[in-house]
This record gives C-alpha cells, structure tokens and sequence, in this order.
C-alpha cells in the first residue's frame, strides 16, 4: 500500500503537456498586449529630457541676462552659459563659474540650438531638432523648442 500511495504522488507532480500549452497561450497575449506600450515609453522619455533640458537652459539663459542686460548673441551662443565670452561684445557682469557647468547634448547625442533674436518676435529660439538631427519633421523627428514649453 506504502508503495501505491508514492506512484501516486510521482504521476500527480508534474504538469500536463495542455496546461503547459495554456500558460504559454496567456504569456503570449499578455506579452501582446504590454510590449507595444513599453516599446513607445523611451521615446517618451527622450521628449520629456529634451522639455525638462531647454527649460534648465533657458532659465540659465534668463540668469545671464540679469546679470548682462541681455540675452547671449547667436555667435556666442550657448557655449556663453559655460565660458565666458571674449572680444566686443563681451559681458561685463559674466558670474564666475557661469550659468550652467556644462553644455548637455540633447537625448539624441545633438547639440542643442540657439538663436538670437528668434523666430515671431521671440527673444530667442532654444531647441533640439529631434532623433533625425534636422530642422522640421514629425513625430520623434519633429524639432522641440521653447516656443512649446510656454504656460
């Protein structure tokens, strides 16, 4: 009888060739339904940096022109933020250690852009041209600008 009751017990263990069937049936709809929204987050999130960078340099940018009276020209562009710039048009009241401790690339490995004055009336154009490093585009390669990020 001891040895029935351990046969049994070894037949009831493992699974059966359906239920295994089954579970690998559910991780396939569940890997169709959530791959495709965590595919779309890093984009997401490369838009989000890019947002949250042009909003810490242009508020380095409004610091500079506190101190300066007046926004960086397009030939110094942002590189006036981290090294003080040289020549006639140099500032006079540049802080030591200036506006920003360096210049960050956007999410895509790009500089970002700047020009003095900027388009529409606007003080300034700061902006990154999106993942194709063009200006122009839609969708992941449309540009993002500070023009955006008004309130």
């Amino acid at each position: 009888m001891h040895s029935l009751t351990t046969l049994q017990r070894a037949r009831q263990q493992g699974f059966t060739l359906i239920e295994i069937m089954v579970v690998v049936v559910i991780l396939g709809i569940l890997a169709a339904v959530v791959v495709p929204r965590v595919m779309d987050r890093p984009d997401q999130a490369r838009l989000s940096k890019a947002q949250n960078d042009i909003r810490a340099i242009e508020a380095a940018l409004n610091l500079y022109r506190l101190d300066n009276f007046d926004y960086p020209a397009t030939e110094q562009g942002l590189r006036a933020l981290v090294t003080r710039p040289t020549g006639q048009d140099a500032p006079r009241n540049w802080r030591a250690g200036g506006y920003l401790e360096r210049l960050q690339k956007d999410p895509w490995g790009n500089d970002y852009q700047y020009l003095r004055p900027g388009r529409e009336d606007r003080e300034f154009d700061l902006f990154s041209m999106g993942a194709d490093g063009r200006p122009g585009g839609t969708g992941n390669n449309a540009d993002i600008g500070n023009w955006e990020l008004q309130d």
